[in-house]
Formats: structure tokens, sequence, C-alpha cells
């Protein structure tokens, strides 16, 4: 970190769905406030993206972004050696990756206290993912704030939280259900949901995952989400009654080189 204050700390999850859009999330707060970021994640996580900076013809860093590495085992989970990203695993092992991200509580409490010692202040707040809930704690103790950072957009963050922290298709004999949050004409069928979300009964493992994260997620200060008011405006006032706390539209976060590209390009599906 060198003598540099770091502003703003950011956690995103384990996988490159997540790690770009924190990345570019990272950059427009810069722009816009010349805020230091320092962004934390498992060491092979970290080295994704440096990559990004080499594929864009930079060999570092640029200096007011700081990434740090927190130690990971993947051996001691379970999981095959170097899995620490959701990238082409099976779906038993996201779930034990998924898990296993807990484990990244002390490390990440450690590196606050790093940053604190050497700047003598918290950062100013912690940016992290929907799924890692516990931050939540770490900021309350650590006397600064914590935001979470919903990197799909506002329709799918609500289903993600009332389906999890309800299972209302298990409330039901029917094949369409409702979910808590939604108007009433919004009728979700069991053949949407994913294979792992039909088994799911309270006690499975994503269930005793995902329920205790995500009610601490709805515990922070508010939640940026990764749409536009014009984009969702059914989703973001449905969210913002649910969670009862701010939800901000920063996006859509969309990379460079996408925007870059003529709409009628064969390259740019």
């Amino acid at each position: 970190m060198g003598s540099q204050q770091i502003d703003i700390v950011m956690l995103p999850f384990m996988a490159h769905g997540h790690l770009i859009p924190f990345l570019s999330l990272a950059t427009q707060i810069h722009h816009r406030t010349g805020f230091n970021i320092a962004i934390a994640n498992t060491p092979l996580n970290i080295q994704y993206l440096r990559s990004t900076f080499h594929q864009h013809q930079h060999q570092h860093p640029p200096p007011w972004i700081h990434l740090f590495e927190l130690p990971f085992n993947s051996a001691g989970h379970g999981l095959p050696p170097n899995s620490e990203n959701t990238e082409n695993l099976p779906l038993d092992q996201i779930g034990k990756l998924v898990i296993s991200s807990v484990s990244l509580k002390t490390p990440f409490h450690n590196f606050l206290l790093d940053i604190i010692k050497k700047q003598g202040k918290p950062p100013l707040c912690i940016i992290s993912d929907v799924f890692f809930g516990w931050v939540v704690e770490v900021a309350n103790i650590m006397n600064t704030v914590s935001i979470t950072f919903d990197t799909g957009g506002a329709y799918g963050i609500l289903a993600l939280f009332s389906f999890w922290l309800n299972l209302s298709d298990r409330k039901t004999d029917s094949e369409e259900f409702n979910l808590p949050g939604f108007p009433e004409r919004c009728k979700f069928h069991v053949s949407q949901l994913h294979e792992f979300m039909r088994n799911a009964d309270g006690n499975d493992s994503w269930s005793r995952f995902l329920k205790p994260q995500l009610s601490s997620s709805l515990q922070s200060f508010g939640c940026l989400t990764n749409t536009a008011e014009e984009l969702e405006p059914l989703g973001l006032d449905s969210l913002r009654k649910y969670t009862q706390f701010p939800v901000w539209p920063i996006g859509p976060l969309l990379p460079k080189q996408l925007l870059n590209k003529s709409p009628l390009s064969s390259s740019s599906s």
C-alpha cells in the first residue's frame, strides 16, 4: 500500500462476473472523486485483475488502485488446487467454494487493521459483494461503513434475497408461486429455478450459507446496484421497499471494449 491513503476498500466475490464490475466501479468512483481504492481477494483472483491491466497495455495498475492478496488455501476446503474462482468448476465444487468464502473474514479483518495502523484511521467505507454479509460485522468493529454492491440488477437481486430468505416455493403445492417483495401479479414457476434452488429446503448447504449472509447484507448502510433507474423502475422501487435501505443505481457498468464496438459489428454480440 505504501504511504498512500486508502479511502475505500472493496471485496468482490470470487468469480469473473463479480470481479470485473467491481473493477469498473472502482474506476468510476476514482474518476468522480479522486479516491484511492484497495481491492482485496484471493491470490489467483488478484493475479487475474492484474492481467486485465496487462491486456490494455498497462504494466501495472494505476497508482490510485491497490490490489491486495488475502491468504486462501483451496485444498483445505476440499477443493482442487488453485480453485479460487467459480470459472469451470462443477456445481458441487462451486458450492464448496461459495461456503469456503467465509474463511476470508479473518484475513480481511487483519488487512483492515493494517490499513488503520498505517494511516491512523479506517477507510471511509467498505464496498463488498452481496454474498459477503459478514463484512457488515467487520465494518462495525472497524468503525466504518459497509455498502453492499449487487453486480447484477435490481430485479435479480430482489429475487435472490426473497427466494433464499423465504423459500416460497416450499409453501405451496402449485408449480407457480409468489415471492415477497414482488407485486402479486408477478408469478414465478419452479421450472425457472436452478436445480440447487429446487432442492433447497432450509437445511441444505446452500440455504445454510446464503440465508445468514443475505440477512447480514440487509443490515448494511445501503446497496449499489448495477443498473439504471430508467431500465428497472419497478425492480428498483420493489427492492427499496423490500430492503428498507437506500439503493443507488450506478450502472450499467459495461467494459469499455464493448462500448467502443459498432452495434453492427459481427463481434459485438
